[in-house]
């Protein structure tokens, strides 16, 4: 499938200025990742920039990155360069140019509402894992009451969609939240006017954009690292939920699918 649109706009480059929770959600994505790698071969599919590449080698035997942006990819590749066991290649998440079963796991961060047809990357992403294979699935919670969606993306899933979504494909499902919406205080507010803002349709598109937006709502931020690190910021693990749950209590949901 043909590209669509420029996602270096929405994407998370090495030094774009991020909040906080911005760079704790990016950590917390791989760091929970990781637990699968276990010395086994890992493609990450729609990987930007590579941001997290280096940090699934230190447990893999080989990390592959595929994303459908050019300019994603050359960033990649220039920074691995002569890193052993890493490559990234401009690739359709759609069309996995990979032969069958060459991988034991598959991830997919913060991507799956950008794909057109969802349903025929779970069947590659499938295709190409061994028996046992896991994919992993991270997403913005769509039940979330402060969700807003992103440019360029297509649909967006729920607990019971997302589950739906693999069941062709996946014998083994597993649901988690992470992020718990916050209520009140000074995060209540926040959220108040985030709300607003999307009701008004004043949330700016990029991802650079918005972080002056940020800046003013609330407070200082920092650059992203060229790599995931260990301890970067704190972790907590997700917090399982049942397939059929409407849960809006999480900002981001998980799904962990074995063959």
């Amino acid at each position: 499938m043909e590209k669509e649109a420029d996602y270096t706009l929405i994407t998370e480059t090495p030094g774009l200025q991020a909040t906080a929770e911005q760079a704790a959600r990016l950590y917390h994505r791989y760091c929970f990742s990781r637990q699968f790698v276990n010395g086994n071969d890992v493609l990450e599919i729609a990987c930007g920039s590579g941001i997290g590449l280096g940090y699934l080698s230190g447990r893999a035997r080989r990390v592959a990155g595929i994303d459908i942006e050019e300019k994603n990819v050359a960033k990649a590749s220039e920074y691995y360069r002569g890193r052993p066991g890493i490559e990234a290649r401009v690739m359709d998440a759609h069309e996995i140019l990979y032969p069958d079963e060459s991988f034991d796991l598959a991830l997919l961060h913060e991507a799956l509402y950008y794909l057109k047809d969802p349903a025929r990357f779970v069947a590659e992403s499938s295709r190409v894992l061994r028996p046992a294979g896991r994919l992993v699935i991270s997403t913005v919670n769509r039940c979330w009451r402060d969700f807003h969606p992103s440019p360029f993306a297509h649909r967006y899933f729920s607990l019971p969609e997302l589950y739906d979504l693999l069941r062709p494909h996946f014998g083994e499902i597993s649901l988690y939240g992470a992020f718990p919406a916050e209520t009140g205080g000074i995060s209540g507010m926040v959220s108040f006017l985030k709300r607003a803002a999307v009701r008004l349709n004043l949330i700016p598109g990029s991802l650079r954009a918005r972080a002056y937006l940020k800046r003013i709502f609330i407070g200082r931020l920092k650059p992203l690292p060229v790599e995931v690190f260990d301890d970067m910021a704190q972790y907590a693990p997700p917090s399982r939920i049942r397939f059929a749950s409407t849960d809006r209590e999480y900002k981001i949901i998980y799904a962990v699918a074995r063959k």
